[in-house]
């Protein structure tokens, strides 16, 4: 099985490596010290097993584990921590295993014996589970085989189109295919609803604006197009805006 090993901290990732090395249950396909570092290494090597810290710098194991349900083969994730308060979370993302640190070689074994039985059926349903693990800093989705991160402060909207969502940024858009009653239930102290296809992130808001014919505009930061607002949500905007 390949293995990658995620921790902030040198020292930690010594002993996972040691301990692995000991065991000779697999294959050592690389090392990450933070989160986006852990999905860029994951996505390039195909890992079948993520020895994943949660408390990283960025984005914490949790979430790393969330945009890694995304990919078409989820990996197992074996948690390694030394902190017992997430173990609830860290279930509920389906993990594997939840390993306290100082890490014990016996503990270790049988975590990845078990990832040695890890299938299918097993990664699709750790895919569904992680994802409703607490409310993303990024929107991520596979683009031509490839993890695509958009961090939620660069997004300036999310517009629903043909079953799908746009996420919508200065430097373009991401499709992904959450529903937008699901975002707005997610992000919804960030993210203000303009119409019933549309939510707009609050902070980028710069303007809310008329045209001769009196239809109501959202105007956004670094965005070109202005966005109708619907007649029916217009007292709410301006409530929200004040």
């Amino acid at each position: 099985m390949r293995i990658a090993i995620v921790d902030d901290e040198p020292l930690a990732r010594a002993r996972l490596r040691g301990l692995l090395q000991a065991l000779g249950l697999g294959e050592i396909v690389g090392e990450a010290a933070s989160g986006l570092e852990a999905l860029a290494l994951v996505s390039s090597t195909d890992a079948d097993v993520v020895l994943l810290d949660i408390r990283l710098p960025g984005m914490d194991g949790l979430a790393v584990a969330s945009h890694l349900a995304r990919l078409a083969r989820p990996p197992a994730v074996i948690f390694t921590t030394a902190f017992d308060q997430h173990a609830l979370a860290a279930f509920d993302a389906n993990a594997l295993a939840y390993l306290l640190k100082p890490i014990r070689l016996e503990r270790l074994q049988a975590a990845l014996t078990r990832a040695g039985t890890w299938t299918a059926a097993q990664a699709l349903a750790a895919g569904d589970a992680r994802q409703s693990v607490g409310m993303r800093t990024h929107f991520s989705a596979l683009v031509a085989g490839n993890l695509r991160l958009v961090p939620l402060a660069d997004v300036r909207y999310l517009q629903a189109t043909q079953g799908y969502v746009a996420v919508v940024h200065p430097g373009g858009e991401l499709v992904i295919e959450d529903s937008l009653r699901a975002l707005e239930d997610e992000f919804g102290e960030i993210f203000l609803r303009i119409h019933r296809h549309t939510l707009v992130a609050l902070a980028h808001v710069v303007a809310l604006e008329r045209d001769r014919l009196g239809n109501a505009y959202i105007r956004l930061r670094e965005v070109a197009v202005r966005l109708p607002v619907s007649r029916r949500l217009l007292p709410e905007v301006r409530r929200r805006l004040r």
